[in-house]
């Protein structure tokens, strides 16, 4: 029988995730059976909520759970034919063999890199768009903070604020993220919170306060956003990667939310399917439009996934991180 490797997590990480920690595997790999397609991988999607997956309900000697698009070799399913390039969130494994439940077929726009679809017209997308319109129901002209905002979702969050006539405040760890974010993507303000004491800085660039707080990180982020709100803001929490690995910073300002009526809520990228339509219009707009900029981290080759998620938390990072296995 032929065989198909994947990437298992065989120890639990004890803080930050090592390449011991993981296993490329050789496994077998059947035909496409009545009813079934067989699918080779083509982009993976290396995201920072697969960290927590580890600890909890990533089964240890299984394939990493994970999305990405490949593209269909065998079908013995009526629902799609040989050719199509699909979703999928089938975990890291370079081929298998599904009933078609969880693949969707994908019908990209010829105008747009295919990579997109994994970003900002993905799961990144759609969340940082309902995250920050549904949840933090922002309103336009209003004034937004953003952690993380050269990462995949912050980034994108932050430049539909702009697009909505906001004004922005991101936060990155790098000069150079901050000055794409200042030149390229055009925010009003950007604090390296490595080189610069975040509570001072975010105080001094948001003399009107803070409506919006589009939360990441937690921590440090959370306890300088927490005074700077204004009455009736919202923080929609899309994460707080700051305490991914274990330990992290407490939050001392939280009494910020009583007297400040502030509205502080999480929610997963899931809660959206309702806003897919619109979503896809919309972004699809705005990068024909060059709206939304972005940056991406292509790592080449299948055996590189377990090097892409460890580097999300070391900033190896600029934009969205992808793994390439086939053109």
């Amino acid at each position: 029988m032929p065989t198909t490797r994947q990437i298992h997590l065989v120890r639990r990480p004890n803080g930050m995730p090592t390449s011991a920690d993981f296993a490329l595997v050789e496994a077998p790999i059947a035909d496409a059976g009545e009813g079934e397609i067989r699918v080779e991988a083509v982009l993976m999607s290396v995201d920072p909520y697969m960290r927590p997956r580890l600890d909890a309900d990533q089964p240890l000697d299984a394939p990493l759970l994970g999305g990405g698009l490949g593209r269909v070799v065998q079908s013995k399913n009526p629902k799609f034919k040989e050719g199509d390039l699909v979703r999928h969130g089938a975990g890291f494994r370079e081929s298998f063999v599904s009933d078609g439940r969880g693949v969707s077929v994908l019908h990209p726009d010829p105008e747009l890199p295919l990579t997109v679809y994994l970003h900002a017209l993905g799961g990144t997308g759609i969340t940082a768009y309902g995250g920050l319109l549904e949840t933090g129901a922002l309103k336009d002209g209003e004034q937004v903070f953003i952690s993380t905002a050269a990462g995949a979702v912050g980034s994108v969050a932050a430049q539909i604020a702009k697009i909505k006539g906001c004004y922005v405040v991101g936060s990155t760890g790098s000069d150079d993220k901050a000055a794409w974010l200042k030149d390229e993507v055009g925010l009003d303000a950007v604090i390296n919170y490595k080189t610069q004491d975040l509570a001072a800085a975010l105080a001094d660039a948001t003399p009107r306060g803070v409506d919006v707080y589009f939360e990441n990180v937690g921590g440090a982020h959370l306890d300088a956003a927490l005074p700077r709100m204004n009455v009736r803001g919202r923080i929609p929490v899309c994460g707080m990667i700051s305490t991914y690995n274990g330990g992290g910073e407490g939050v001392k300002n939280l009494f910020s939310l009583i007297y400040g009526r502030i509205r502080m809520e999480g929610f997963v990228a899931s809660d959206f399917a309702h806003l897919n339509a619109a979503f896809l219009t919309d972004m699809t707009t705005w990068l024909k439009a060059g709206q939304i900029k972005y940056q991406e981290t292509i790592l080449d080759g299948f055996e590189r996934a377990p090097e892409g998620l460890i580097g999300l938390f070391e900033g190896a990072n600029s934009g969205k991180m992808l793994i390439r296995i086939a053109d």
